[in-house]
């Protein structure tokens, strides 16, 4: 954390320097702060907006809002691409097609867990239902946005200090994974927050103080939030990696092996470290490794791991992310290309980016209820706060009567 911020303050002073001198980098930076700024405050502002929007609409409606976001992320990101490449310049081409690429495997995906929407709905719909006796369990969502805006704002004086040092495209990808991670820290520390709240209530029966238990998580929690916002990204994407390397089931057999051996792997990384393991540091303040085992281990205990497994929370909070994301691309893409179309492939990943963790950050709440509830039932099954829900989908998947939607592979064009 030192780090990033030591990293971030230098190189602002280094762009305050460059502006001061006049040279080449003068003009190059005043041209940035020009044609750059405006766009990136906007899509701040509207990406803020936009994540309360998508998180009061999902509390209110998760039934009509899970198919919403599935489909709206396809649309929008297609539509983004769509745009971009309108533009028709290389760069805008290139980043055109990446979404339009990243809508196909949305809407594929969409496709595909349909069958499991229903459920995901009955699960929001009763995780959320605690929220109503905390009427102040967003401020820390407000105080972690008001932080995120100010850093951001930042950020990108950074960026222009960067053109002013050595090796600027290092210092750029630098820049950008410590924007990741600190926005993923402000996001934990919110889930840690909510966490707390939401796991005294359905273990003890508790009605905590927002206050306190944030105040709690941004120094006793602390450490585990940025290791967890460190590690559980990572594991995540490798472990989706892994398990699309599982597709490649065919008539290659070394690639069959390569492809079992590091799903097997990953899953074994995963009980190590999880998103799941934050209600325990919530609740507990244990640390994040060994939160992440007992959690796993009492998912094992109740038998609940094929539901845990197969929970869409996640992918819906992602999703939501990417649905501002696009927004802001097509407002700054269509925006920039009145001004100076030379920046605008530059400007869309960037307000990407910002729509994208700004969402992530008010999307805790959701995610955090949904965490208590699944952690907290399987530490106690008969709590009377747990409906049958749970138990009555793990029934079903024993008995036969409803399966989780198996990976789909590759058929075999050989058999022996």
């Amino acid at each position: 954390m030192v780090a990033a911020i030591g990293l971030v303050g230098f190189l602002i002073y280094k762009g305050v320097q460059g502006i001061l001198q006049a040279s080449d980098i003068k003009r190059k930076e005043m041209k940035i702060l020009k044609f750059y700024i405006p766009q990136v405050e906007a899509s701040s502002l509207l990406s803020i907006t936009l994540a309360f929007a998508w998180q009061k609409a999902l509390r209110e409606w998760p039934k009509i809002m899970v198919p919403f976001i599935l489909w709206s992320s396809f649309l929008l990101s297609l539509s983004a691409g769509i745009l971009l490449i309108c533009f028709q310049k290389p760069s805008t081409d290139g980043v055109g097609v990446c979404f339009i690429a990243f809508a196909i495997g949305n809407g594929l995906y969409a496709c595909w867990v349909t069958q499991r929407m229903g459920f995901c709905s009955r699960v929001l719909i009763k995780a959320l239902e605690p929220v109503s006796k905390f009427p102040d369990i967003n401020h820390p969502i407000y105080l972690m946005l008001g932080v995120a805006f100010i850093w951001m704002s930042l950020w990108i004086l950074a960026v222009i200090g960067a053109l002013n040092f050595y090796l600027p495209p290092l210092i750029i990808i630098l820049l950008v994974l410590s924007l990741a991670w600190t926005a993923e820290v402000m996001r934990n520390v919110a889930n840690i927050t909510v966490s707390r709240v939401i796991a005294l209530y359905y273990l003890r029966g508790m009605q905590s103080s927002t206050q306190f238990c944030f105040q709690r998580a941004l120094t006793k929690n602390l450490g585990s939030a940025c290791l967890g916002s460190l590690f559980v990204p990572t594991i995540e994407a490798l472990r989706i990696v892994a398990r699309a390397l599982n597709l490649l089931e065919g008539e290659d057999e070394f690639m069959f092996s390569c492809a079992h051996c590091c799903l097997n792997v990953m899953q074994s990384i995963f009980r190590y470290g999880n998103g799941w393991a934050f209600v325990q540091i919530a609740a507990y303040g244990k640390g994040f490794v060994r939160a992440s085992q007992d959690t796993w281990g009492l998912f094992e205990r109740q038998e609940i791991v094929p539901v845990v497994d197969a929970d869409m929370t996640s992918s819906i909070c992602f999703l939501t992310g990417v649905c501002s994301g696009s927004i802001c691309v097509i407002v700054a893409a269509a925006w920039t290309a009145r001004v100076h179309q030379s920046f605008t492939a530059t400007i869309s990943l960037l307000v990407f980016i910002i729509g994208y963790l700004m969402t992530r950050i008010a999307m805790a709440v959701p995610h955090a209820c949904v965490g208590c509830y699944y952690v907290c039932y399987a530490e106690n099954p008969d709590n009377r706060l747990f409906d049958k829900t749970i138990k009555d989908r793990v029934h079903m998947i024993q008995s036969g009567r409803d399966v989780v939607v198996p990976t789909p592979r590759l058929p075999r064009r050989y058999t022996t």
